[in-house]
């Protein structure tokens, strides 16, 4: 088992939706895990540690799925699934891709999650909606590559979710009703539902039992096929695109699916054949002034480029960056006397404003994509020192130097747009307490979303929660069905 393991940011959405006979949009609302408590040096890289693991090991799906909901998760969402609707907290994921929540009969899970929430358990029978997806079914197919040793067309379609550590969720999947809201014009929205593949998590094994930070389930968003976004594209109700913005300011912020037009986003170009969201860095500045690094440091390694990963909450860089990056920072002022924290974290006594006294750092990447991160971004208040953000993959596994990962560190205050159906992501800073619009693919008009706090979430939490406005147009099948 290694150290750099780690949980997934877990900034996840679910999008489900039946055929209508217009564009419409979808909401979700979700809140921040640790609103009204201190996020310590420790709480954020046990978070990352535990997400890490799993974009660098990968996932094992000997019959189906992706996923862990294990640690603790920085988003979470209410939705509804089943007729009549029952309510589910579930952590939201970018980095997974199946939406799966614990079921009736569930092996030793805990009965009390984050929190003291009384935990739901799925039970399809008590759902006039529910059925159980077979063997037989196309999406069973598709989740396995094919068709599965020993499972026949009349059994049950199962999945198991494996972890770089050994630790797995297991179960079979379902199909059902999903509760949500549309959007019905500007910042307003009504309730509908549609259906969606889902797995019931029937078995845990021993280190996803943990009752501290426990959830329903999760919901993925990853690349695949068995995505919410995939399946909803698939069936040509919803573009392949998706974007969020994250309040780093106030908290809370915007995840919405569709097409964004306002405000204006350049894009580049997904690396191809990867798993997660990568990106092509192409040289780092500090200050203006561009670090002297070989173009290899940015193409190294099975996990090529810049992984964009919101569930991240600090910033991750390879040896070969780190070091010069670190350097050439501290020598706006080499009279700093610096201290290690936790064995692992550069801080020091600072007590003039870091955007005066410290430089901006940009990242270049291909298409003249620049990302910029302001002193006060990358270094935060520890007690009574400031630390530094930018954290050494290449100090924590020897077969990991190369590893790039960029969090909420560096995603905060940024609009971040994933088309997927150009293979393309792309950014730009933007206020992300204020709207965004999103265009109706059927009657092109462009209706604003901003964000929204949860309400009833006092059930959950008695502090204030930070929240996310999660949103999904809907398209008539008839719309894509000449373009497929």
């Amino acid at each position: 088992m290694v150290k750099f393991e780690l949980d997934y940011f877990v900034l996840f959405v679910l999008l489900i939706i039946a055929t209508v006979n217009g564009g419409i949009e979808g909401v979700i609302k979700v809140n921040y895990k640790f609103s009204g408590s201190e996020r310590t040096l420790s709480a954020l890289k046990a978070h990352d540690e535990k997400r890490h693991l799993r974009l660098l090991a990968g996932v094992d799906l000997p019959i189906g799925g992706t996923g862990r909901p294990d640690s603790v998760g920085l988003y979470y969402a209410k939705i509804g699934i089943g007729t009549p609707s029952n309510d589910y907290y579930v952590q939201v994921d970018t980095g997974s891709d199946i939406m799966w929540v614990n079921c009736a009969g569930c092996d030793q899970c805990p009965r009390r999650g984050y929190h003291g929430l009384e935990l739901a358990f799925y039970n399809q029978k008590d759902s006039l909606s529910g059925k159980v997806v077979y063997c037989g079914h196309q999406f069973c197919k598709d989740v396995n590559g094919g068709l599965v040793s020993g499972c026949y067309s009349n059994n049950s379609c199962y999945f198991r979710e494996s972890y770089g550590d050994g630790s797995y969720s297991m179960g079979y999947f379902v199909e059902d009703v999903v509760q949500y809201d549309l959007v019905s014009g500007d910042l307003q929205t009504n309730s509908t539902n549609g259906t969606v593949i889902f797995g019931c998590g029937g078995t845990q094994s021993t280190d996803l039992r943990s009752s501290d930070d426990a959830l329903d389930g999760v919901l993925g968003f990853g690349k695949s096929n068995t995505s919410m976004l995939s399946q909803l594209s698939s069936s040509g109700k919803v573009k392949k695109m998706f974007a969020h913005c994250l309040d780093g300011k106030n908290g809370g912020g915007i995840f919405a699916i569709g097409n964004v037009v306002k405000p204006k986003v350049t894009m580049t170009a997904l690396v191809p054949n990867q798993q997660h969201y990568n990106v092509n860095m192409t040289a780092v500045e500090v200050g203006y002034q561009l670090l002297n690094l070989s173009s290899e440091v940015y193409t190294n390694g099975a996990n090529e480029g810049v992984i964009i990963d919101s569930g991240t909450t600090l910033a991750y860089l390879p040896e070969a960056i780190y070091g010069p990056l670190v350097k050439k920072i501290l020598s706006w002022q080499p009279d700093l006397r610096l201290r290690t924290v936790h064995d692992e974290y550069t801080c020091f006594e600072y007590s003039e404003s870091v955007d005066d006294g410290f430089p901006q750092v940009n990242f270049q990447f291909e298409n003249s994509l620049s990302l910029r991160v302001r002193p006060h971004e990358y270094l935060f208040p520890f007690e009574d020192l400031f630390c530094i953000g930018w954290q050494n993959s290449g100090s924590l596994s020897r077969d990991k130097w190369n590893l790039t990962v960029f969090g909420d560190l560096v995603l905060s205050n940024k609009l971040v747009l994933y088309d997927l159906e150009k293979q393309a992501i792309g950014w730009t800073e933007y206020n992300c307490s204020s709207s965004i619009g999103l265009k109706d693919e059927i009657t092109g008009s462009v209706h604003l979303v901003g964000a929204h706090s949860l309400s009833g979430a006092s059930s959950l939490t008695a502090q204030m929660a930070l929240t996310f406005l999660l949103l999904v147009v809907l398209l008539q099948y008839s719309l894509f069905s000449g373009q497929s």
